[in-house]
């Protein structure tokens, strides 16, 4: 199991008391694969510095995870694949 730290820019038109939910939803295969998540920081809406899909402001979520490269992968897919997600970053931290 390794640490990594996703970063996602969710759609401003999400509703942020829903936001928690949403991003629960969408790390769920991470536990459900033997992994965890360690963290979330929802830092909230924040403009962009360049327009993503005509829009000019999204919602940043950080999150630490524990889990395997397969998850990672499967992960990187699912993220890929919601609508939702505009744009997201899994990395390994630096120590």
């Amino acid at each position: 199991m390794r640490q990594y730290e996703l970063m996602m820019i969710i759609d401003p038109e999400t509703d942020e008391r829903t936001l928690p939910a949403l991003v629960e939803k969408l790390l769920a295969v991470v536990p459900a694969q033997g992994g965890s998540v360690d963290g979330t920081d929802i830092w909230g809406r924040r403009r962009l510095a360049y327009d993503i899909n005509k829009k000019s402001e999204g919602l940043y979520v950080v999150n630490t995870l524990t889990m395997d490269t397969d998850t990672s992968k499967e992960l990187d897919r699912q993220l890929g694949l919601n609508e939702s997600v505009m744009r997201f970053k899994i990395q390994r931290p630096t120590v």
